[in-house]
């Protein structure tokens, strides 16, 4: 997979809450990433995630995840598949939370089967479900993840009050978690993924249970947090709209395999088929493009008409005038990604 160039961060941009150099620079204060390095970086050095050959299967013969060969860059990634695609069995075994059966993987340069603590301190993990404590505040919460992590104290209670800051919970942060809205309670989760300074967060369906002004705002957020502090984002969903709009680049899985790891940009490139709407007479229009000798099929309220060269455009707009239509689109369909799974059958792994 190409790289995903580092964009930098926009001008007045807010600091970024882990206290390690500006945002986007991916530095740690007094540490080396490859300290004594002598030779040539490896492709497990130099991509975020890299497994090859990875397979996992459970007791009964069920195989979670199968033969997975894929090399990610740093970016805001999406992980997407069906519910029982693979998709958390893959996080569990990041984290080196499980063993693969076989295979290898590298998480930012290191092995979680034999390196588990080094790798969970350099990541940060939502979990999908809500574990959090009722009668603790957000600040106590996150505070107190931050010294798990190993934080001195009051460092972490100064990253947990930037981390909450970060995330629209800094007026709230005293209140007792149980008393959250189950976005405010998302947001919790991802402050505490926040805290330790992480490289890469690893997200699971990070907008469960939000309704759609709920997931707006978490979206923007993590966009935000991906472009702007420097940290590499892997989204974990099954709502593939939402990873169009704010990953740059995708791992799209099915009972376990690998169907396409690739740029957002190339999975939604433009078709050879227009897409064309009217506000009335869609049946007359069709018709006259019918006439025309251009192949057309009906969508919904739309008309969809083979490109064939720049004419075509021309012929359309045409019958519109002719017809004295209302043109409400015209313009070249993309490629979505729910296309990848388009004709696969549900998975069961």
């Amino acid at each position: 997979m190409p790289a995903v160039p580092a964009r930098p961060p926009p001008p007045g941009a807010a600091p970024d809450p882990r206290g390690r150099g500006p945002p986007g620079s991916g530095e740690r204060p007094g540490a080396s990433r490859c300290p004594g390095r002598s030779s040539p970086p490896t492709l497990y050095d130099v991509t975020l995630i890299a497994t090859e050959s990875l397979t996992k299967t459970y007791g009964g013969g069920v195989t979670a995840l199968a033969d997975l060969t894929v090399a990610v860059e740093p970016g805001i990634i999406g992980l997407v598949g069906a519910n029982g695609a693979g998709k958390s069995t893959l996080i569990k075994i990041l984290l080196g939370l499980l063993a693969p059966t076989s295979g290898r993987v590298r998480v930012l340069g290191l092995d979680p089967t034999t390196d588990a603590a080094q790798v969970r301190a350099r990541v940060g993990y939502m979990p999908e479900h809500d574990a959090l404590p009722p009668d603790l505040s957000a600040a106590e919460l996150v505070t107190h993840l931050g010294r798990i992590s190993g934080l001195p104290r009051t460092v972490a209670r100064e990253r947990a009050s930037e981390a909450l800051r970060h995330v629209g919970l800094y007026e709230e942060r005293y209140r007792p978690v149980g008393g959250y809205s189950t976005g405010m309670k998302q947001r919790v989760k991802l402050a505490q993924a926040l805290v330790h300074d992480p490289d890469l967060l690893l997200l699971d369906e990070p907008t469960n249970g939000l309704d759609p002004a709920g997931r707006d705002a978490m979206l923007a957020l993590v966009h935000r947090i991906g472009t702007e502090f420097g940290i590499s984002v892997l989204v974990c969903s099954h709502l593939l709209g939402e990873v169009e709009r704010i990953c740059d680049t995708l791992v799209a899985i099915d009972g376990g395999r690998l169907l396409r790891a690739d740029h957002i940009s190339a999975m939604t490139s433009a078709t050879d088929v227009l897409a064309v709407e009217v506000s009335e007479g869609t049946d007359e229009l069709a018709t006259r493009l019918a006439a025309l000798d251009l192949p057309v099929r009906r969508d919904g309220r739309l008309l969809l008409v083979e490109l064939a060269d720049d004419a075509t455009y021309d012929l359309i707009l045409g019958a519109v005038a002719e017809l004295d239509l209302p043109l409400h689109r015209l313009d070249q369909r993309r490629h979505r990604v729910a296309e990848l799974f388009a004709t696969r059958e549900p998975s069961h792994a």
